[in-house]
């Protein structure tokens, strides 16, 4: 792993083999520590005072693939899981669509040693929940997501959501939440439930339906994108789909590593 971007006396020293590094070492040669990776992916301000902050973790191909065969591993990298597990270990919350929960098998958040302390530092739980947007509530609820989670799974629903479903879904452990006057979830609401719950360090994995209604409503403050190194063609989804918005939002590149060719970075909303 190494630092593309802020430019530093480090990254802009010339390594043995040429490429900016550490000077006299080869660049690709050093794995990244968790801690090291969580010092470069810390949220940027302290949420529990201000208000929340959302980030979302996505994972394109260069010819702009989010999925290849309907998931997300086969385009990710050794170096993508750590920084996504890196993300889960800061985060209180991971958000998810219903569609990603069925195609992508989530599992609950497991607790980790490698953040123990950092966690407890922050006042944090010792893993992340884990929320599930779905306006149907069409989830299988004997699954391990809600019947045997370390924190109980939140079900993110409108007020219009079936109430035999509500019902199956508490009754395998889950917590409902309502955040939207009809049957969709409203992502402005839902950040404030959240938040209403103790939950500010908020992030989302998709999958792109979510994460374009997230950026339709205005309410994404961060975008960590891994560019993979990889060409897929064929028809599959972007990182975020539905309608697009009127205006484009503007984000501004904070941070850019890299390791074998794939391309970490971090823009924030300006």
């Amino acid at each position: 792993m190494r630092r593309l971007f802020p430019v530093t006396d480090e990254t802009a020293a010339p390594a043995s083999d040429g490429v900016p590094g550490t000077p006299g070492t080869a660049t690709a040669a050093r794995e990244w520590g968790l801690d090291e990776l969580a010092d470069a992916y810390a949220y940027a301000v302290d949420v529990a005072g201000p208000g929340s902050w959302l980030r979302a973790n996505m994972v394109s191909t260069l010819d702009g693939a989010a999925q290849h065969d309907g998931r997300s591993q086969p385009i990710s990298s050794a170096a993508d899981m750590r920084i996504f597990g890196t993300l889960r270990g800061l985060a209180d919350v991971v958000i998810v669509g219903a569609e990603t929960v069925r195609q992508e098998g989530y599992r609950p958040a497991r607790a980790r040693d490698d953040f123990a302390a950092r966690r407890a530092a922050a006042g944090q739980g010792p893993a992340p929940a884990i929320a599930v947007v779905s306006a149907s509530l069409d989830l299988d609820f004997s699954l391990p997501l809600f019947t045997s989670p370390l924190l109980p799974t939140l079900v993110l629903t409108g007020a219009a959501a079936a109430p035999d479903r509500i019902a199956a879904a508490e009754k395998a452990g889950a917590r409902v939440v309502i955040a939207g006057d009809g049957a969709g979830v409203d992502p402005a609401r839902a950040v404030r439930a959240l938040a209403d719950l103790g939950l500010y360090r908020l992030l989302t994995e998709g999958g792109p339906r979510l994460l374009g209604q997230l950026i339709a409503a205005g309410v994404l403050d961060e975008l960590c994108l891994t560019v993979s190194p990889m060409l897929t063609a064929g028809n599959a989804q972007r990182i975020a789909g539905g309608p697009s918005v009127a205006v484009p939002s503007r984000f501004e590149l904070t941070s850019l590593l890299e390791e074998d060719g794939f391309l970490f970075s971090r823009y924030r909303r300006t």
